[in-house]
Parts: structure tokens; sequence; C-alpha cells
């Protein structure tokens, strides 16, 4: 590697043009150090390279299945250090078996009977509940008279109900689960060790409800619907299952619609195309989708042999890392000014993004996600010509995580 690297802001980080543009003309892939972080790493930025990378096979998550091991420092180690550090150990552990962090056959094996359990039939039914409950969301925040917080009042609760939905969470056990998973996932911090303990011992519960009783959830599909020659899936399994849910389901899901919805905000002029035209809403999912490309970063990859990536002279144990939101902002794949949104854009076959990723990681819940974007679309912007946002674009709030860039802390709204 390179003796300097740079080192990235959070406003490289979600800046489509920024760095990434430099970067993408360089022959070798740019070492980086990511915001927050200490150990250098290669970014891919092309997308054609970070399709590649997704796929290869000489890159692998698992740092600890490097043929003969590896030394040094690691981005993923310092990532998992800051996350974790704060729970019970013996709770903990059901947060450490996220399938982004296995590769092949461990990875399919943990994947299949979630696979398996999402089916298109199950999503497809979930559209009903999403409707109804959007549409009840904001009919209380209308009622308020008053700004409306379209992150923490809308997408937040929104999210975790369709998750405590897809779960198979009891009707009369909602308000406590919700409440566990707001303290665990995207409450202050004060309470996330409690939240952590109070969903954990719930669905151990709910678990040994469903071997006896089961019903047409998640859970239960994944306790009676295996096949022939498939692992049962034990107790820690199953848990591992719902934190996997809500870790990708809940926050990230609703951090991009307020991105998304800002996005609209940020160009009145595609805003009002949409609602002009209400059949553009197929094209301008995926197109906001793009855009936005919430998980900027993508997982931390580990070289298993030298070889030569992306003009990249490689050793084995180098770490690579996959960004997401300069793919897809790449000119040679979108053209002239792909930094500029657009509802009415045509992709070709597939996605036309890499927002939930290639290949064996692929997002479970891409279809969900789409599904869910769709309906918030339209129940707060269409059917709702008026909503709009109720500060100054410069008075909005936003933070920053690790390695990451900003997102908003808050969207105000007049509905």
């Amino acid at each position: 590697m390179t003796a300097n690297p740079v080192h990235l802001t959070p406003e490289d980080i979600e800046n489509p043009v920024g760095a990434y543009a430099a970067f993408r003309t360089q022959a070798e892939l740019p070492q980086v150090v990511l915001p927050g972080l200490e150990t250098p790493v290669r970014l891919v930025t092309r997308y054609t390279d970070v399709k590649a990378a997704l796929i290869e096979p000489r890159l692998i998550r698992d740092r600890s299945s490097i043929p003969g091991g590896t030394e040094g420092s690691d981005p993923q180690d310092e990532l998992l250090a800051a996350a974790f550090e704060a729970f019970p150990a013996d709770y903990a552990k059901y947060l450490t078996g996220h399938l982004a962090l296995f590769d092949g056959e461990e990875h399919a094996r943990r994947r299949a009977p979630l696979t398996r359990a999402f089916t298109a039939r199950r999503i497809a039914a979930l559209r009903t509940f999403v409707e109804r409950t959007a549409a009840e969301l904001l009919d209380e925040l209308a009622a308020k008279d008053e700004p409306a917080d379209l992150l923490g009042e809308f997408a937040y609760p929104l999210t975790t109900y369709v998750i405590c939905e897809l779960v198979g969470v009891e009707a009369a056990d909602r308000a406590k689960v919700c409440a566990w998973i707001r303290d665990f996932a995207y409450g202050d911090g004060s309470r996330m060790a409690d939240g952590l303990v109070g969903i954990v011992d719930y669905v151990k519960e709910l678990i040994a409800r469903r071997r006896t009783e089961p019903t047409e959830d998640l859970i239960s599909a994944l306790i009676h619907g295996l096949r022939e020659g498939d692992e049962a899936l034990d107790e820690d399994d199953l848990v591992t299952v719902v934190f996997l849910l809500i870790n990708t389901g809940i926050t990230p899901p609703a951090l991009f619609l307020a991105h998304g919805l800002l996005a609209l905000f940020d160009h009145p002029d595609q805003l009002a195309r949409l609602r002009a035209e209400p059949q553009l809403l197929e094209r301008a999912v995926p197109e906001l989708l793009r855009y936005v490309t919430l998980v900027r970063i993508g997982a931390t990859l580990y070289a298993t042999e030298d070889f030569e990536f992306a003009g990249t002279a490689l050793k084995k144990g180098d770490t690579v890392t996959v960004a997401l939101l300069a793919a897809d902002h790449d000119p040679q794949e979108y053209g002239d000014a792909p930094e500029r949104l657009d509802v009415a854009r045509e992709f070709g076959r597939g996605d036309g993004h890499l927002a939930f990723g290639h290949g064996a990681h692929y997002c479970l819940g891409a279809a969900l996600g789409r599904l869910v974007t769709s309906v918030v679309l339209d129940e707060v912007l269409l059917k709702r010509p008026d909503t709009a946002l109720a500060v100054g674009r410069e008075e909005l709030e936003f933070g920053h995580w690790p390695a990451d860039g900003f997102h908003l802390l808050k969207l105000p709204v007049r509905l």
C-alpha cells in the first residue's frame, strides 16, 4: 500500500462527486482511512469494479478464514468494538451473527432458511398493512396542526411496526416490543442494553410459542418451513435472525425514507413532475435508491491471497472496501450528470443500482424496501400534495457515525 493514505471526512463519504471523481481516474485503488477509524483500506469506487469486488471469491468478509491467518489492525474490528462494547456478553452474541460477516457455505447455510421464508407472497401480503399504518401515522401527525418530524415520528415507527408484523409480534405485545426496539435501534443510546435484553427475552418466549402454535409469520416459517436436508435453526440462530431484521430493517430504511423525501424537496422540479405524473412512481423508487444510496460504504473485504484486482496488486490480508455511493454515481455507468435526480430515469435489467448490494450478499429485504418506499412516496407526497419542509434547508440537523457520512436527525415538515 501507499505510504500516505487519504483521510476521508464524513463530507467526502457522502459527496457523490468530490473525492470519488478523482479516485475513479487513478490506475490503482486509492488507500484511504474512513472517518473515525485508524486502519487504511483500499477503496473501490468505479461501478464495474465495485460489482466485481462483491462477487470476487478471493475477497472475503470473515478475516479469520484467511488461509494461514493474518496480522495487523482491522477496520471491521474497530467498528464492532464501538458497536458492541456496551452490551452484556450473553446478549451481545446475538449481534455478531450478522450475515454480512460470513462467506461461502457458512453464509449460505445461515441465509437459505431466511431466503425461503422471505417469500414474494409474504412481502406482497404486507402492502395493506404498510398502507394502513402509514396513513394512520400521517393522520395522527396532521391532526396535531404543527410541524411533524417525518423521521422520528413517522419513518422510524413505520419501519418498526413493519418488522414487528413480519416477525409475528402479537398485537397485545406490540407496544412494549416496539419500545424495546426503539431503545435499542434508534433511541438516544441511554437504554440500548435494556432494549437488547427485552427483545431477546421476548423473542425466546415467542419462539417457544410458535414451536407449538405456528401462524403465518416469519418466525413460524423459519421453525416449520424446513426442507429435507435442511439444518434446523436453534434458538440462538432464530434470535440472531430477529436481530438481523431489526438492525437492517429499521434504522437504514427509516433513514433512507427521510433522505429520499429530502432529495425530492431539494429538487422541486422533480417533485412537481412526480405529482403531475404519478405513474412515474415506479421509476422514482429505484432512482431514489440510486441517488441516495444510504449505505455509502459497504462491508470490509479481505484478500485471501496475492492477486491483482482493479489494477492493484493486493497482498494476502489486505483490506478492501466498496464505495456504493460512488459506484451509483459513476459517469461511466450513468452518463452525464449522474449526480442529477431524475424521477423518469430508465434503468436496464435488474435494479439499475447497487444500493442493495450485489451477489450472494444482496439485501434480503430489497423487495420489502421497494414496497415501503413506494407506499411512503404515495402517502406523503402524492396523497398530500401540500407536504413541504417546515424549516429552511440550512436549519436541518445532521449527525454522522464512524466510517460514514452525515445522516438526518430530524425531518420537520408541514402536512
